[in-house]
């Protein structure tokens, strides 16, 4: 008897019937992958890195392309020059009337004038007990007759002087008040002496001195009020030229947005071209203002000496002629960034 084998299914005819390498595919193709896509993720030291670069780079081209236009490179740093010498010179003849009013202040005394029939034994101990406080640093006492001698040397009168039968000149003690004894406490140690059983009569003028200081007050906020006018001249000046700048370069900030760039790679060049003209007109303000202080410090020597004053002009320090440019390199940074931020985004490629 014959062997009856089962018959196939349709689907075991069909995989029989293909060739060994189409079922070979097959099997390829519905097997599923183990693993993903792969990644590579940058390091952050190589990302620093880069920054920095990109960095010094800009830094450098900037200042190179600002030197690659003298002229108007030279005109920017002259008005930013002066916009700080300005102020700044300003601020220079503040810190010398200041010193000035306080050398007059400190040389300012109490003249506390003797009664004619006190003795000079009284007023010499007296003047030593004076010497022992706190509030007076210095008590020098002037007899009637040295008193007449200064008095001929002056005041050029030695002839009439010398007619006179009794010296007309009281004993003088000429009272110095320390640093720390004004207002109050200085009214109240006038008042002190006054009252003395010794003492005649008792003057300070210190009206001037208060004078000057509210002068020397609204001067001071003058100069401050005029230094923020011209800061925001400098944003104003500084912007314009960042905005031209971006206007001649537009074809380029839309090459490097469409490769990818985004805006703060585009706008680092710029803010560093706001800074070279900030810290160059900085650099220049400060040789325009000793370039001043040279040529006034000859008269203003020969005044103080018709005046038998040891008043000096003095300039900036070296911490103050750091930060003036420091001062002046950041307000063109910002103008910079104020244009790049108000320009940059109109720039975009469609």
């Amino acid at each position: 008897m014959s062997r009856i084998t089962p018959p196939r299914s349709n689907a075991t005819r069909s995989n029989a019937s293909r060739p060994p390498v189409a079922r070979k595919q097959v099997t390829r193709a519905t097997t599923p992958r183990s693993q993903g896509a792969s990644q590579s993720k940058t390091a952050w030291r190589d990302r620093l890195s880069a920054w920095q670069a990109h960095h010094s780079n800009c830094a450098i081209e900037s200042l190179l392309r600002l030197l690659r236009t003298p002229l108007q490179s030279t005109l920017t740093w002259l008005v930013v020059a002066i916009a700080t010498a300005l102020p700044a010179t300003l601020y220079v003849a503040l810190l010398n009337i200041e010193s000035l009013g306080y050398h007059w202040q400190d040389s300012s005394q109490i003249s506390v004038f003797i009664k004619p029939a006190a003795k000079s034994t009284a007023i010499e101990k007296w003047a030593d007990t004076l010497r022992t406080r706190a509030d007076i640093s210095d008590v020098v006492y002037v007899s009637p007759e040295q008193a007449l001698l200064e008095f001929k040397a002056y005041s050029g009168l030695g002839a009439v002087l010398d007619d006179l039968t009794e010296n007309p000149l009281p004993a003088v003690l000429l009272v110095q008040p320390s640093s720390t004894t004004t207002g109050e406490p200085l009214e109240r140690l006038l008042a002190e002496l006054a009252s003395n059983h010794l003492t005649d009569d008792a003057r300070l003028d210190m009206m001037w001195v208060k004078r000057l200081e509210q002068l020397v007050e609204l001067a001071s906020r003058g100069v401050f009020f005029l230094a923020a006018l011209l800061a925001l001249g400098l944003l104003l000046v500084v912007g314009n030229t960042i905005r031209l700048a971006i206007e001649s370069r537009r074809d380029e900030i839309l090459i490097v947005k469409l490769v990818g760039g985004t805006d703060a790679y585009v706008r680092r060049p710029f803010l560093y071209t706001g800074l070279w003209y900030g810290l160059g007109g900085g650099l220049i303000a400060l040789v325009l203002l000793s370039l001043g202080l040279a040529w006034l410090e000859t008269p203003v020597a020969s005044l103080a000496e018709l005046y038998q004053s040891e008043f000096n002009l003095r300039g900036l320090s070296l911490v103050h002629n750091l930060q003036l440019v420091l001062a002046a390199g950041l307000i063109g940074l910002a103008g910079a960034w104020l244009a790049v931020g108000r320009h940059l985004t109109q720039i975009a490629p469609h």
